[in-house]
This record gives structure tokens, C-alpha cells and sequence, in this order.
């Protein structure tokens, strides 16, 4: 039972081209796609929130710290795009790395994830449409078809509906239609932002970054009706940090969620032309292209207006009002319009390739597998545009969004755990196909003598102890075992330092003896395993795009990611755990039992059988008949079997 859960998803070189999808994707295509799923309506309301709230004007700075977390995390994804270019994203990696369990948890919180990022992307359309036409479809929904219930929404939302579905009909006709289309939003969303930023260089003042604290003591005076003598300032100390580093700091986490929706990208292995470079690449870019808009946005605006006086639900429209160029927030609807267009394009994109690779594994239902005549997913896609479209319509899903983040959090964490285990193996994840015996010759030369030498080093190793002190030149089994189990307790031990700063942070604040020694105590582990691992020998395998700084970018991405998911509400977690049962009984009712990995295996085992049979068999006729036994001997050449 153990096996089943841990056996590995194995990726033949022969099968890597292989695919019932259509290849038509470019480079180009998947920069497009990765942009206008992360550079979605939040790129217009996100730097104002956090910059009135936390950063100030050192939201920039706030945004390049997200922006270096959200690279390491995508560096992990560009690697296995390059390795595995296959449909699955992060479930396939996982898959083919740590095994079949851990696979389904990671694709089945990716299902979540991307439901509820469609789901509320589509809400979010229609009332911002809803807006532009003052409120009146909200008006009319919620007179003639109001819901009073709790955890349902106001009133249904039909607008919504019909989005995802005209979406669902997009992506069903073509991969390459739809990608067209995305690029066409996603080329008006750039220019709205860069007219954005030029506005606010030109409109802008410097001073704006530079007020002083005794004018903010005024200010708040003013605000609360106190004489500015007493008083604290409400809005920081002024400068370009007002609220300080730790502001700045806590700005950075909220906007590491602005950079969530490059992994999309990772799902198109199966339909882009050379994956093993154009993934990497459109990760790379895609993640850059970001950054400077939210960098420029985010510069733009607090120049335009002073932060203290921005906006939190509209802050563009707000600023260009405040310089006198109130028709631009025209010009902003539409451009959030395309930007929300594209988000939801971006988040029902990968949905039915996750569906497509967890059903044609045999994990889900074998139905979702199914390819029309143009080679698009199209019961995947069908599937998940009507689970999308039933949760728009009925759910307030405000409460449901942070269950995104912690899908997306595990999916990043595993990958880049996955990275630092696949990296320290001895062999390849790909296994030789059966019929080729030109490729098994001319590499047998190089195993035979890659495992000689690693017979010859494991004989040397004497103890468990020497082999993690002092490790040998390549890889072993006994070098990888223990890299696996290392960065199993690098995740336990981040768990709990991620806890205990959560929840211990007004002791660590009040420098209590026993609260700093407990911390000193976790750091130390920490960077003793990450030094283990880091003497450990690497398979020297080379591919289109690896990460560097192995295994010090891994850890601390996996850090990172899981600092975040501690921050979740315990409410959160709780629907999380529901989510998790449901998975679970789809497990271990249908998907243990149909896995295509648990077929391969048991018909191995019965080839395997058949063979020795047939072996008998041959000889005992050859000792029955010894002349036959001679002739038969002359044509028979020794055969290779390469273990499973």
C-alpha cells in the first residue's frame, strides 16, 4: 500500500514529443499568456491599498523584494519546464519526483486554486462593468432575485456566467484562437500602463516622497479635531519609509500575490513549440515584464498624489482627479477591463490541462482526458467552465479567496523541494524506452563506468556518517536517500520557525532569553542541513535552464512560501481540510485503483512472468534435443533488461 502512494511517475524519452495536443504555441505566446494572468486588475488597485496602508512610497522597494521571491519560485518552475516538458505543471513535477500521493495533493489544490481564481475574476468583471453602467445590473439582480442566505451571494450573478462560459467555448475551439485573443487584451493592458506612468513622471512631484513628520502631525490634528502638540502622526513618520523597513516588509508580502499566475505557463508543455527553452524563457520574461509595470505603477502613483491621500478601492482614478486630468479614468476602465479579461483567461487556461494530466494519469476520471478533432481538451475544458460558472453564480466567494493562496503556496514549496531532491539523484527521471537498443549502446559505455565507479565509492564509504561528511565524487543511492530525508526535515524545521515567529513575535519583540535561544537554535539547524546538502554531489546531467545557487535559492523560496501559508487564518485552513477530505475519498475510491503508473507495474510483473515461463520452457526442449540446443545458440545474443 506504501508503494502505490510513493510510486513514481516515469518519463520516457521517446514519449517527451509525444502528444495528443496541438503544438502551435510560440515563445511569444506564452510571455502574452504569463502576463495577462499575473498582471490582472490588481496591477490598479493593489499599489494604492498597500501603499496608504504599509509601504508609502517604498512600495517600490516593497514591490522588488516580492519580485525576488516570486523569481526564485518561478526559476524551480523554469527548470522542470526544461526537464519534463510535459501538461501537468506542478502536479507532473511532483509526480515524477516525490511521488503519486503528494501529486494528487498538489493537483488537486491546483483545481482549487484556479476555480476560485476564475470564479471571483469573473465577479470581479461584472462589477466592474456593473460600475461604468452605475450600478445598474446590481440593482436589478438584487430586487428581483436577492439571496438571504449565509456563505451565498447577494444575488446570482449572470454576467459572470455567461463570461466563463463564452471563455470555456474560446478555449474548447482552439489553444491557438485563444491565445491570439489573450494577446490582443493583454498588448492594450501594457499601453494603459505605460500611459499610466508617463502621466504620473509628467504629472508627478518628488516632494510627494519627501513629506515631513510635523506635516503629518498636522494632518492627523486636523483629522481628529486635537491640537498637534500631543500627538502622534496617523499616516508613519513621513519620508520615503514612513511606516519603516518593517512596513516596507510587510508590504512586500502582500505583494508577492501580485506576482501569482506565471506557473500557467508550466501547464503548456504539451502545445508550445520547443518547450525545453520557450518555457523557461516565458517564465523569465514573464515575471520581469511584471515587475517593471507594478514598479512603474507603483512610482507613478505615489508621485502623482501623496500617499496618505490615495485612494484604497480606486486609486488611479483618484490621483489623475488630483492633477486635473479626470477624463483618464476612462482610459483606466478600459485598461482594467482587458487586464481582468486576461486574468481570467489566464486562470481558466491551465485549469483543464490539470484536469487533462490528472485524468490521463488515471487519477481522476478518465472521461476528462478526452481531445476534440482541433487537439484541445475539450471535456476538461467543459468541466471546468461549468464548476467555475456554478461557484460565480451562487457563492460569495470573499471569504473562499485566501484558499487560493495556500494552493498556490504548496505548489511553489513542492517544486522547489523537488528541485533540490531531483538534482542530487544519481540517475535520470527519464527511463530508456523498450525499443531503444541503438540509444542503450551508446550510453552503455558511460553508465557501465558512472556505475562502477559508484560501486567502487559505496564500498569505500564505511559508514552512514562518513558518507555525509565526507561525500563522493558522484552521486550514490545512499547521497540521494539522504538529501531526500534532509530536505524532508528542512521542511519541518521551516514549519516550525515560521510557526513560533507567527505566533511568538511579541517575545522575539521583547528579546525574552528562552524565545531568542529557541530561534537561535532553528537558524542554526537550518543552515547546518542547507550546508549538509550542499556537500552532497549533484547529477551532472546539464539541461536548456537550471537554477543556480543550489541548494541556498530552493530553501529559502521553500522558507518564503511557507512563512506565507502560516500567515492564513485558521478559518482558511479549516476549509482547506474539508477541500483535502473530499480529495482524499476521490483517492484512494477511484484513483489508487485506476492509476496508469499501478497498470505499468502489474503488467511488468506479468511480462516478467510470462518470460520466465517461456524460459522454462525453451530449456527443457533444449535438454530433451541437444542439437537443436547448438544451432539455437549460434543466433541467440545476450539480452539487456534494464530494472524498472
Amino acid at each position: 500500500f506504501l508503494h502505490c502512494l510513493l510510486r513514481r511517475k516515469i518519463v520516457t524519452l521517446d514519449n517527451l514529443e509525444d502528444t495528443k495536443l496541438c503544438r502551435c504555441l510560440s515563445t511569444v505566446d506564452l510571455i502574452a499568456l504569463g502576463v495577462g494572468s499575473t498582471l490582472g486588475a490588481g496591477v490598479y488597485i493593489l499599489a494604492g491599498e498597500v501603499a496608504k496602508a504599509d509601504s508609502g512610497p517604498s512600495i517600490v522597494i516593497s514591490f522588488l523584494i516580492a519580485a525576488l521571491a516570486s523569481v526564485m519560485a518561478g526559476l524551480c518552475y523554469a527548470e522542470f519546464g526544461a526537464r519534463v516538458p510535459k501538461t501537468g505543471s506542478a502536479y507532473l513535477y511532483t509526480y515524477v519526483t516525490v511521488g503519486e500521493l503528494w501529486a494528487f495533493i498538489t493537483g488537486w489544490n491546483l483545481i482549487l486554486s484556479y476555480v476560485i481564481g476564475t470564479s471571483s475574476v469573473a465577479r470581479a468583471w461584472s462589477g466592474t462593468f456593473d460600475e461604468l453602467l452605475g450600478k445598474r445590473i446590481g440593482q436589478f439582480f438584487g430586487t428581483y432575485f436577492r439571496m438571504n442566505s449565509a456563505g451565498l451571494a447577494e444575488y446570482p450573478d449572470f454576467f459572470a456566467v455567461c463570461l466563463i462560459l463564452l471563455l470555456s467555448g474560446l478555449l474548447s475551439f482552439g489553444v491557438k484562437e485563444s491565445a491570439w485573443v489573450n494577446k490582443v487584451f493583454t498588448a492594450i493592458n501594457i499601453l494603459v500602463l505605460l500611459f499610466v506612468v508617463i502621466s504620473g513622471f509628467v504629472k508627478g512631484d518628488v516632494e510627494n516622497w519627501k513629506i515631513s513628520e510635523e506635516f503629518l502631525k498636522n494632518i492627523s490634528a486636523q483629522t481628529e479635531g486635537h491640537s498637534s502638540e500631543n500627538i502622534t502622526s496617523l499616516y508613519g513618520v513621513g519620508g520615503f519609509m514612513p511606516y519603516g523597513f518593517a512596513g516596507t516588509l510587510a508590504g512586500a508580502a502582500t505583494c508577492f500575490y501580485a506576482f501569482v499566475g506565471f506557473d500557467c505557463i508550466a501547464t503548456t508543455g504539451e502545445e508550445v513549440k520547443n518547450p525545453q527553452k520557450a518555457i523557461p524563457i516565458g517564465i523569465v520574461a514573464c515575471l520581469l515584464v511584471c515587475f517593471m509595470a507594478y514598479f512603474g505603477v507603483s512610482a507613478a502613483l505615489t508621485l502623482m498624489m501623496p500617499y496618505y491621500l490615495l485612494d484604497a478601492r480606486s486609486p488611479l482614478p483618484v490621483a489623475f482627479q488630483y492633477v486635473g486630468w479626470g477624463p483618464a479614468k476612462y482610459v483606466v476602465a478600459v485598461g482594467s477591463l482587458c487586464a481582468l479579461s486576461t486574468s481570467l483567461l489566464g486562470s481558466l487556461f491551465p485549469l483543464p490541462r490539470i484536469l487533462f494530466a490528472m485524468a490521463r494519469d488515471g487519477l481522476l476520471f478518465r472521461f476528462l482526458a478526452k481531445v476534440s478533432k482541433r487537439q484541445a481538451p475539450v471535456a476538461a475544458t467543459l468541466t471546468a467552465g461549468f464548476i467555475s460558472a456554478v461557484m460565480a453564480f451562487l457563492f460569495d466567494l470573499k471569504a473562499l479567496v485566501d484558499m487560493m493562496s495556500i494552493g498556490t503556496l504548496l505548489a511553489y514549496s513542492l517544486v522547489a523541494a523537488c528541485v533540490l531532491i531531483l538534482r542530487y539523484q544519481p540517475s535520470l527521471i527519464y527511463e530508456q524506452p523498450s525499443g531503444s537498443a541503438e540509444k542503450e549502446m551508446l550510453t552503455a559505455s558511460e553508465s557501465e563506468a558512472a556505475t562502477s565507479e559508484s560501486q567502487n565509492i559505496l564500498k569505500e564509504s564505511s559508514s552512514y556518517l562518513h558518507t555525509l561528511l565526507c561525500p563522493s565524487v558522484l552521486p550514490t543511492e545512499l547521497s540521494a536517500s539522504i538529501v531526500s530525508f534532509l530536505v524532508g526535515l528542512l521542511a519541518f524545521l521551516i514549519c516550525g520557525v515560521s510557526v513560533f515567529a507567527t505566533y511568538g513575535v511579541q517575545a522575539i519583540a521583547d528579546l525574552e532569553p528562552w524565545s531568542i535561544g529557541l530561534l537561535a537554535v532553528f537558524i542554526l539547524l537550518l543552515m547546518f542541513i542547507v550546508l549538509i546538502i550542499w556537500r552532497q554531489p549533484q547529477n551532472q546531467q546539464k539541461v536548456a535552464f537550471m537554477v543556480p545557487l543550489l541548494p541556498f535559492l530552493p530553501a529559502f523560496s521553500i522558507l518564503v512560501n511557507i512563512y506565507l501559508m502560516v500567515q492564513l487564518s485558521g478559518e482558511t485552513w479549516i476549509r482547506f481540510s474539508i477541500w483535502m477530505a473530499l480529495g482524499f475519498l476521490i483517492y484512494f475510491a477511484y484513483g489508487i485503483r485506476h492509476s496508469l503508473e499501478g497498470h505499468k507495474i502489474e503488467d511488468e510483473y506479468e511480462d516478467t512472468d510470462s518470460v520466465n515461463c517461456g524460459e522454462e520452457e525453451k530449456a527443457c526442449v533444449d535438454r530433451d534435443d541437444p542439437d537443436i540446443a547448438k544451432e539455437s545458440d549460434q543466433f541467440l545474443v545476450p539480452e539487456r533488461i534494464s530494472a524498472c
